[in-house]
């Protein structure tokens, strides 16, 4: 007697998971835009020393980097989906794959770069 075990559809899960990882990022990226936006409303003048002010406090690096983290892991969500969805050799879809971590990465390793200098 061979015991064989049934795989799930693949992908099935996937959706509802990604589906809801897109609008929770997508409400901390609203967040953080209605945020930013109130201040530079409450802002009289707006220069470096006025931007510097307000990313200086860590807690706004903080609030900053999740922003930026979402927005990347956002971007992850919807650019791997156009890769699965139209680039069919595996091959290519791979490197592309690689290359858009590789990418987002990179912006987000900036960011904290850039936020942690201020």
């Amino acid at each position: 007697m061979s015991l064989r075990l049934r795989r799930a559809p693949a992908g099935a899960h996937y959706g509802v998971r990604d589906w809801l990882a897109q609008r929770v990022s997508a409400l901390i990226i609203l967040v953080f835009v209605l945020l930013v936006g109130g201040l530079l409303l409450l802002g009289r003048h707006l220069d470096y020393g006025a931007w510097a002010s307000v990313f200086a406090p860590v807690p706004m690096k903080l609030i900053t980097i999740l922003a930026v983290a979402a927005v990347a892991y956002h971007a992850w969500i919807g650019v791997r989906d156009i890769w699965m969805d139209y680039v069919k050799p595996a091959g290519l879809r791979l490197a592309l794959h690689v290359g858009t971590i590789l990418w987002l990465s990179y912006c987000l390793v900036w960011a904290v770069q850039i936020l942690w200098s201020v």
